[in-house]
């Protein structure tokens, strides 16, 4: 087992475009990845998403890929709360949907565990093991908002 990859996939019962605006729409990623709050969000190559994570830190992402309603990738600098991510000191997070029946087939992929650099500050939150659990929760929460709202 490779420590580098995370992968985690779930499939939803609302058609895509619902499921993109929950994943890319400022009031809804603050619900499914931060403390409530709408997310201030940049939806572009080179844009930043900042994503307030409470205890954890408020955390700069840099904004890699955006195919509506398809793909969105970000490096998100878990160690380096309040930096913008960059290609040496973050992971890279890749979300896929594609239509499956009557709703959506959502892949998630975090990697670069592995070639990041290391935190200033070691912590438990910025570890493999903590994200694996920690994109478990974000996937149900993504499916329970997606086919609970309409948009």
């Amino acid at each position: 087992m490779s420590e580098d990859r995370i992968e985690q996939e779930i499939v939803i019962d609302a058609p895509r475009e619902r499921v993109w605006a929950i994943l890319t729409e400022p009031e809804h990623v603050g619900d499914w990845f931060g403390q409530g709050e709408p997310a201030q969000i940049d939806l572009r190559p080179g844009g930043i998403m900042r994503l307030d994570h409470g205890e954890h830190g408020t955390f700069l992402t840099k904004i890699v890929d955006v195919e509506p309603p398809r793909r969105l990738a970000y490096r998100w600098a878990s160690g380096f709360p309040g930096e913008v991510a960059t290609e040496t000191n973050s992971t890279l997070v890749e979300f896929t949907l594609a239509a499956e029946a009557a709703g959506t087939r959502l892949t998630v992929v975090e990697s670069g565990f592995t070639t990041r650099e290391p935190a200033p500050v070691p912590s438990a939150d910025d570890t493999y093991e903590s994200h694996t659990g920690g994109w478990a929760g974000v996937v149900r929460a993504l499916k329970e908002r997606s086919e609970k709202l309409a948009v």
